[in-house]
């Protein structure tokens, strides 16, 4: 739209000129304000108009772009003002419509335009009929140049519009896989430092900042990592892995005030080279926290052993059970009577601790199935059958102090809980009556 403004004050300053200092040449008045009235149209459009998208066939702004366009040139090249040939200009409304339209606007721009030359041929051939010939013919030879320049110009602004929309997606997808690597390096635990070869932070996760005791609220504000002894050792691996163009590993350790140096696995990478620059990304992780993993992993993998191996032990002390039932019938021997008795008591106890195993290891899905118990009656009918059991109830003193209370707990597993706590009692317990003493309560908060 520049373009047209600039060639309608170029029209405008050429025919005023001419008709202010050469009089001769018959430029009328009119002529100057159709030039006139041209830059104010192409200035109503530039100023007020909207742009449209390429590839756009037909819109009403297409009227009072190319449509004026047409009509200012043809009127200017009929009447052959100032002796001039107006044909060139042509080559504005086409190159127009190719670019900024489709290819059948552009097209349909150059055959009106090649349709105005040979009008213009054939006014012309009638006064001068000998040059008939020759006007036609370059007529001819300029509309079908202005055909190929609509086609090629279509072409390359079609390519140029797919590479530009193909860029604009390259760049949306390159901004929200940049927001994701951050929202990841944010999330992570380990901490991730990005330095360049002076040791300057270029960006910190909050991990790295909580371990190297730098103010999480300072955000992406760089710092030098050489500023603190304490992180000396991140200044010589990171400066040995610019030196060696290599990966380096290794630990670290920070004084703390008041608290044990912090142990840091420390690794290295180098970034690609961008130019002559290239950054060292730092990974740190807690040693600490390495340990308590690892510890808990020991703990878990102990816990799926020993599943196994009390899955195993059931079908031997089902036989040994079994074995131990049927001698037992078959005894008349008080001696042995109590023998037999001691084995299927401790049978059923190790049988006992072999389901409380599986129970520990097994997961329960469900969660407490919203079960909810009354504390002070369940602890009591415990402690009775387990008095009874082991003939233990003068020992046992209950003091029951929450009346109503009710906890979120499985009835099986709190039975178990409270014999293994009375058997335990009962093992240090003295002989005097009320000497193990159990009691509820309700705490408020």
């Amino acid at each position: 739209m520049t373009a047209r403004v600039s060639i309608a004050a170029v029209l405008l300053l050429l025919l005023g000129g001419l008709f202010y200092l050469s009089p001769t040449l018959n430029i009328s008045e009119w002529l100057v304000a159709l030039c006139v009235s041209y830059l104010a149209a192409a200035l109503a459009v530039r100023v007020l108009g909207r742009v449209l998208p390429p590839g756009h066939a037909f819109d009403p702004q297409w009227v009072s772009t190319i449509g004026v366009d047409l009509v200012a040139f043809s009127t200017l090249q009929f009447l052959q003002a100032g002796g001039i040939n107006y044909a060139p200009l042509f080559a504005l409304p086409v190159l127009m419509g190719a670019v900024l339209g489709s290819a059948l606007l552009g097209l349909g721009t150059a055959a009106g335009v090649t349709l105005i030359l040979l009008t213009d041929a054939w006014v012309q051939s009638l006064h001068t009929p000998m040059e008939s010939a020759a006007r036609f013919l370059q007529a001819g030879l300029t509309g079908t140049g202005y055909f190929a320049l609509a086609f090629m110009v279509n072409q390359l602004a079609a390519r140029l519009a797919r590479e530009e929309l193909a860029a604009r997606e390259g760049q949306q997808a390159a901004r929200v896989q940049a927001q994701v690597n951050e929202l990841v390096i944010e999330s992570l635990t380990d901490g991730v430092l990005v330095v360049d070869a002076q040791s300057m932070v270029r960006a910190a996760n909050p991990a790295a900042r909580a371990l190297l005791g730098v103010d999480p609220s300072a955000g992406r504000v760089t710092f030098d990592l050489s500023a603190q002894p304490a992180w000396q050792p991140l200044v010589h691996l990171a400066r040995w892995t610019f030196d060696q163009r290599s990966p380096m590993r290794g630990e670290a350790a920070f004084d703390e005030a008041g608290a044990n140096p912090r142990r840091i696995y420390v690794r290295t990478r180098l970034t690609a080279s961008q130019g002559d620059e290239s950054l060292c990304v730092i990974f740190m992780e807690d040693l600490r926290e390495m340990e308590a993993r690892l510890r808990t992993e020991k703990l878990a993998a102990m816990g799926r052993m020993s599943a196994a191996v009390a899955h195993e032990f059931r079908n031997p002390l089902a036989a040994i059970a079994q074995a131990n039932a049927l001698l037992e019938e078959d005894l008349t021997d008080p001696g042995q009577q109590q023998l037999a008795a001691l084995v299927r008591k401790n049978a059923q106890r190790l049988a006992q601790i072999v389901d409380e195993i599986l129970d520990v290891s097994r997961v329960h899905h469900d969660g407490l199935n919203g079960s909810q118990l009354d504390l002070d009656s369940h602890v009591s009918s415990t402690c009775t059958d387990w008095g009874m059991q082991t003939r233990s109830s003068a020992k046992v003193q209950l003091a029951l102090a929450a009346p109503g209370a009710r906890v979120p707990f499985e009835s099986d597993h709190l039975r178990r809980v409270l014999v293994n706590l009375l058997d335990n009692a009962l093992r240090y317990a003295g002989d005097k009556p009320d000497s193990i003493h159990v009691s509820t309560g309700v705490v408020e908060g």
